[in-house]
């Protein structure tokens, strides 16, 4: 099949090679308001180069992959809808939820479907981690703790944009605590703190967050999330049951030091970025965006997926503003 690509930053070309690399993808075409990027892109993977969103769409494309800037991603989105060409777009829908209803609206109903990049999904221990909860080999849930723990800040700019650290960081951890446990966020309570980089806090977020998740059945779920953790990029869950525990993450690679005496655990180099961390998962999520093009399975994250998490990143804002537990009910809309 014959994939376009719209936008070609880091994961635009990433994504690139990932395709690239693909069994079921004969041919790539790319776009990218600059030109450099997309000649770039055209030697190392031999693709196609086309000057806009529509050439691109133009050019007999079995389905689109949209890795430009968010405020470009509703329009891009549905250009593909309405051109009838399942698409795969990064998260968020939107830059604001207001925005990604709309989107939602737009194409209710529309028989192309589309796929939201939430790339733990397809991250062997969070798969695996689904099956246990699914199998009933933990019993009833009790405790989940999830962790996303960055190495280093994003420039400046990026945080300006980034919409804060709840939507653009506990974003992924609020989606796979939905997606392994199969239930709903009923009400959140946030906490945060400045502790490292002063353009953080002068762009009104927080660099260090904690948020305690009621879900519908009783459980609890625990997220941390940070902008400093100099040993590496952590990303963990833990999943407590009456019968049993697991984790995603214990591996010789996590970045965290033992000081217990006589443990050499983990013993490996600590991850250092998200795209070492996920790389084989990224390739099992374009694998499965191929299988979607293809009609063979269904959109594995929909639009509707990737707005309730976006409802709880909400919550957990205005938990952090205003102090206080905060219903997704009361930020939902319609």
């Amino acid at each position: 099949m014959r994939i376009g690509i719209l936008g070609l930053g880091r994961i635009g070309a990433f994504h690139a090679e990932t395709l690239s690399g693909l069994d079921a993808v004969d041919s790539l075409v790319v776009t990218d308001p600059f030109a450099d990027a997309a000649k770039a892109a055209a030697e190392r993977f031999g693709a196609d180069v086309v000057d806009s969103p529509e050439a691109l769409l133009a050019a007999g494309v079995d389905g689109i992959v949209v890795a430009a800037a968010t405020d470009a991603h509703p329009a891009l989105i549905l250009a593909g809808v309405e051109a009838g060409v399942p698409v795969f777009c990064e998260k968020p829908v939107a830059k604001t939820m207001a925005e990604g209803v709309e989107v939602l609206k737009a194409v209710r109903g529309r028989d192309v479907p589309i796929q939201i990049g939430y790339n733990r999904r397809f991250d062997t221990g969070f798969v695996n981690a689904r099956a246990a909860v699914r199998s009933g080999e933990l019993g009833t849930l009790h405790t989940v703790r999830s962790t996303t723990l960055d190495p280093a800040p994003p420039p400046a700019a990026y945080i300006a944009a980034s919409g804060g650290i709840f939507r653009d960081c506990s974003v992924h951890d609020f989606d796979i605590i939905r997606w392994v446990t199969g239930r709903e966020v009923t009400e959140v309570y946030a906490v945060g703190g400045n502790r490292g980089a002063d353009f953080i806090k002068e762009a009104g977020d927080a660099d260090t967050t904690g948020a305690i998740l009621t879900l519908d059945d009783g459980t609890i779920a625990v997220v941390s999330n940070s902008r400093h953790n100099a040993r590496g990029y952590d990303v963990r869950m833990e999943i407590h049951g009456f019968l049993d525990s697991v984790a995603v993450g214990l591996e010789d690679k996590l970045p965290l030091r033992s000081v217990e005496p006589g443990v050499t655990f983990p013993a490996g180099t600590p991850h250092d970025f998200f795209m070492d961390r996920f790389t084989d998962a990224y390739r099992a999520e374009l694998t499965a965006f191929t299988e979607v093009v293809a009609g063979t399975r269904p959109s594995p994250c929909t639009i509707e997926d990737a707005l309730e998490a976006g409802w709880i990143a909400d919550a957990c804002t205005l938990s952090l503003h205003e102090h206080r537990p905060v219903t997704i009910e009361e930020v939902r809309q319609a």
